[in-house]
C-alpha cells in the first residue's frame, strides 16, 4: 500500500538517537497505528512494548531479531515481525532506511 486514506497524523515527531531516527505516528479509524520514519546510517537497538511489523520502504538494513545470533539483510519491500516486550538491533546502510512500523495489538 503506497498511501493511507482517512487517517490522523500526529504533528509532533518521535525523535530517537539524537535525531538520527525520526518518525511520525499515523492513527487509523479502527484504533490501530503505524509510524512512518527515516533512520540515518548507523547501529541502533530498540525496545518494543507492543509487537511490531517493520517494513523497509527504501535504503538498506541488517536486522538482529530476538533469539537470533546473526544479523540478516532485508531487501526493500520486505518486512519482519518483532515480539512484544523484546529488543532488536539494526545496522542501517549508508543511504539510510525509509520504513513503516505497524503496531500489533
Amino acid at each position: 500500500m503506497s498511501e493511507f486514506s482517512n487517517v490522523t497524523v500526529v504533528r509532533e515527531a518521535n525523535v530517537y538517537f539524537g535525531g538520527k531516527v525520526v518518525s511520525r505516528t499515523v492513527q487509523f479509524a479502527d484504533g490501530s497505528k503505524k509510524t512512518l520514519g527515516f533512520m540515518q546510517a548507523g547501529d541502533y537497538t530498540f525496545d518494543t512494548g507492543a509487537a511490531e511489523i517493520m517494513e523497509l520502504l527504501g535504503g538498506s538494513w541488517d536486522i538482529l531479531l530476538p533469539g537470533e545470533t546473526e544479523f540478516k539483510t532485508y531487501a526493500v519491500g520486505s518486512s519482519f515481525e518483532v515480539p512484544a516486550n523484546s529488543k532488536f538491533s539494526l545496522k542501517v546502510g549508508p543511504e539510510g532506511a525509509d520504513y513503516c512500523c505497524a503496531y500489533l495489538s
